[in-house]
């Protein structure tokens, strides 16, 4: 079940990375004076494969909503049947990353890949709701792996209408249970290392919560090394599609930028799905989700800043965007030593 057939992730362009350094490196600043920014340029511009890299102008959020049989245990602030209201604000314009997105030249796009809801609401929905992971597996084989071809297709369909960086995102109560699972079985961790307050949960709800994800890792144990076999034991369909989304994004060579733990756990598993894949991906902001440090951990990525916003519809990641078309537009105009007479003691930056 874990053979996609996947073709090898494309590398960025590491000449583009290093012109970028040394574009950073002639600027009429002191070294290292645009600190993280520089990362965030030279990131992009490998990304590209251009240097200057151009400002991200067309960046689409991508939500996929989803309920969740694991929210009937009591795992949420939230009872089930709210992930329908959250999806219904999102198109008022009125949730987080919505109110957020035109300030940073992004659009915002929803996808119903398995809300309890009747009618199905389009052409992704999966499969009705997925199933409770503490007691049945979330999704057959087939909803398994067409889950992940949902996701490689809203990559498809983005990319090819213009999009020049992705932000994949989650909408969906109780989906941090199955997210701290998964990361949990991919990191040999136990429930309480991994269970955090996700909606906000008080602490008995956090103890349903850790019993859940304690019972969920147990039928886990026969495929910790097979990525979509724990997809369909603990997953979920937003997080199937999630990786999906995230494999066909660097194959597509197209940058994403993402935060929270839902889109983080399956970062984790597309990495093992398609290596490499995390070299287009630039992680926005750290969750103090505690199951995100460990996300961080074994992808070796560096959030840019620390926000702790405890939020899964993108939102951080778009807080942050305006900084990477800052770093873009910084290494394409600021002015050169050589064009501005700005040259300091001994003729080298110091």
């Amino acid at each position: 079940m874990d053979d996609l057939a996947l073709p090898a992730v494309p590398a960025p362009d590491d000449e583009a990375r290093r012109a970028a350094v040394a574009r950073y490196g002639s600027l009429a600043v002191p070294a290292g004076g645009f600190g993280r920014l520089a990362d965030l340029g030279c990131w992009l511009a490998a990304a590209q494969g251009a240097c200057p890299p151009r400002p991200p102008a067309r960046a689409r959020v991508v939500a996929l909503a989803a309920d969740h049989g694991i929210a009937e245990a009591g795992v949420s602030a939230y009872p089930p049947g709210t992930t329908a209201r959250q999806v219904a604000v999102a198109r008022e314009q009125a949730l987080p990353v919505t109110v957020l997105a035109p300030a940073a030249a992004a659009s915002v796009r929803v996808v119903d890949v398995a809300l309890d809801t009747d009618p199905d609401e389009g052409r992704y929905r999966v499969r009705r709701g997925s199933g409770r992971i503490d007691r049945v597996d979330a999704l057959s084989a087939r909803e398994t792996t067409a889950a992940v071809t949902v996701g490689r297709t809203l990559v498809d369909e983005e990319v090819d209408a213009g999009a020049d960086l992705l932000v994949p995102a989650a909408l969906g109560v109780g989906a941090t249970t199955p997210a701290s699972t998964l990361v949990a079985a991919l990191t040999g961790s136990e429930p309480v290392a991994v269970v955090g307050r996700g909606s906000g949960i008080d602490d008995t709800t956090w103890m349903r919560k850790a019993a859940a994800v304690r019972d969920a890792l147990r039928r886990t144990r026969p495929y910790r090394d097979a990525p979509l076999q724990l997809l369909r034991t603990a997953g979920g369909a937003d997080l199937a599609a999630l990786t999906g989304f995230l494999v066909q994004a660097a194959l597509r060579r197209t940058p994403v930028l993402f935060d929270g733990l839902v889109v983080g756990a399956a970062a984790v598993l597309a990495e093992r799905l398609a290596p490499g894949a995390r070299e287009w991906w630039l992680v926005a902001q750290h969750s103090p989700e505690p199951a995100m440090a460990l996300v961080l951990d074994r992808l070796n990525l560096r959030p840019v800043l620390d926000l702790r916003l405890r939020l899964e519809d993108g939102a951080g990641a778009v807080a942050v965007l305006p900084l990477l078309q800052m770093a873009a537009r910084l290494l394409a105009e600021t002015v050169t030593m050589a064009d501005s007479g700005i040259v300091p003691i001994g003729g080298g930056h110091g």
